[in-house]
């Protein structure tokens, strides 16, 4: 008897920047590439582009507007309507304060494919499991950080998302909702004082 097929292996989708606001995110064919831009002369409205592989063309894929407390979001293939950031993705805990354990920001979030996903942090790093299974299974998006020389030098390594391939379909949500659990749990650290 033949072994069994091996899964395919996952995509390593790499952030060329730091910056939430304006990177790219890719693989390594850039058969995957978003483009996260907010223009110096609207310094509130990012942009979230995907770039379409066989036309060259940037399509927008979402929007993140700034204004006041919580920022407004919206997802061109769901509707062309401005929503509330905390409709799209439901913030469920902000825990571990304080200096010695740092912030668990977790939230949830309905992909394009109808699935709810939920982010949680495993060993400081960002995972995103589904969240409407009973079982649970393992993480379908790992967040791995970047790293710097001696911590404060050049990155030594870029920060980059594994992702199954299972994820291709809702692609757009899962980086958006990224964009915003990452943002937010920045927010909380820096708002604790922990680093």
């Amino acid at each position: 008897m033949p072994p069994p097929p091996k899964p395919p292996p996952p995509i390593k989708l790499v952030l060329t920047t730091n910056s939430l606001r304006n990177t790219t995110i890719s693989d390594a064919t850039d058969s995957i590439y978003y483009e996260i831009r907010t223009e110096p002369w609207i310094p509130l409205h990012t942009k979230v582009k995907r770039l379409d592989t066989e036309t060259r063309e940037y399509e927008v894929k979402a929007e993140i507007l700034r204004s006041g407390a919580q920022p407004e979001v919206r997802i061109s293939a769901r509707s062309k309507e401005w929503a509330r950031a905390n409709e799209f993705l439901r913030i469920d805990e902000i825990s571990g304060r304080g200096r010695i354990q740092k912030p668990h920001v977790v939230g949830r979030f309905m992909g394009d494919d109808g699935r709810v996903y939920r982010w949680q942090v495993n060993k400081q790093h960002l995972e995103l499991v589904r969240a409407d299974t009973e079982h649970p299974e393992p993480p379908v998006l790992i967040q791995h950080r970047h790293k710097r020389h001696f911590l404060v030098f050049r990155m030594s390594r870029h920060a980059w998302l594994e992702v199954k391939p299972e994820l291709k379909g809702t692609l757009d949500s899962v980086i958006l909702s990224y964009l915003l659990i990452e943002r937010k749990r920045r927010h909380v650290e820096k708002e604790l004082g922990a680093l």
